[in-house]
């Protein structure tokens, strides 16, 4: 740095106690230095750490995922497929380029809503032979079980646990103190990225294979109870391992895996349910009734 000539005499900022700056530029560097205060002040609170401030980004985020649903031929289904496919067989690797993304894109999430199409799309075919096989071809079942699926199950539900979880992690998972609280911020769209991602293995277990093992975990033996059971214990316990890597690839979050949390609860609640409580035929009596497996023909559930 310069030094700065003033009077004649010789200044520079980091000379110490032996020079004294005149009392205009005392002023000047007080008033830097509060408009700099000022300045961070408001950058910490435009980071989402108000309530207010943080609802209205989440509308905001929404609005601008719906929005961008609109953009069909700008998507790249290609990246979805791999993306769907690894997240599967190797998950890390899916959260192993979202740090370079935040630097090209500037933003964690994706900007392309291809994945909730491709799941969307997933689950719909799923409904409609969910209901062939279980709700005797009934056209407003269909419609019904096709709006459960898509509309409740993959949407309403991953909302709800999207804006929970960015709540907390954005409230407990960070850092006190930290210099920048914009880049130290989870995303609305990022959460509900995770959850996308941590929703397609569980979509096959319980939405695919559930309907192929149908036959067999409604039963009513022990063993056919104890795959069932599994069957939901593996579902929800991957459900909670990959939105556990998409919050542990954030730099800035610690403490992420006090997000596994649930694993307990659900082994604890699966130990008890093989004392006699069949999850699966639960959850398809409370969709279907008494259904009937046409294509095996098994008959009607009891």
């Amino acid at each position: 740095m310069l030094p700065t000539s003033t009077g004649g005499s010789l200044h520079t900022p980091s000379a110490g106690p032996r020079f004294r700056l005149p009392s205009t530029l005392n002023k000047s560097s007080s008033s830097s230095s509060s408009a700099a205060n000022s300045t961070r002040s408001f950058h910490f609170h435009s980071a989402g750490t108000t309530p207010s401030s943080s609802s209205s980004s989440s509308l905001d985020d929404m609005k601008t995922l719906l929005r961008r649903l609109s953009r069909y031929p700008q998507m790249d289904f290609e990246m979805a497929g791999w993306t769907l496919v690894h997240v599967c067989i190797a998950p890390r690797r899916v959260y192993r380029n979202v740090y370079y993304h935040k630097q090209t894109k500037n933003t964690w999430a994706r900007d392309d809503p291809a994945v909730p199409l491709l799941i969307s799309a997933c689950l719909f075919l799923a409904a409609i032979l969910w209901s062939v096989l279980y709700a005797r071809y009934d056209f407003l079942t269909t419609l019904r079980t096709i709006f459960s699926m898509v509309v409740i199950h993959f949407f309403l539900v991953g909302v709800a646990i999207s804006t929970v979880l960015w709540a907390a992690s954005n409230k407990f998972l960070t850092h006190t103190s930290h210099t920048h609280a914009t880049d130290q911020h989870v995303e609305w769209p990022y959460a509900f990225d995770v959850h996308a991602n941590a929703f397609f293995p569980l979509f096959l277990q319980l939405y695919v294979a559930q309907l192929l093992l149908a036959p067999v975990v409604t039963r009513s033996n022990w063993v056919c109870l104890w795959v069932g059971n599994t069957l939901y214990l593996s579902a929800l316990t991957q459900y909670a391992y990959v939105t556990y890597l998409g919050y542990n690839a954030l730099p800035f979050l610690i403490r992420s895996e006090l997000l596994l949390f649930p694993v307990a609860i659900f082994f604890a609640f699966y130990v008890v349910s093989l004392l006699g409580f069949n999850i699966a035929k639960t959850v398809l009596g409370a969709m279907f009734g008494k259904v009937v497996v046409v294509a095996a023909g098994a008959g009607t559930i009891p």
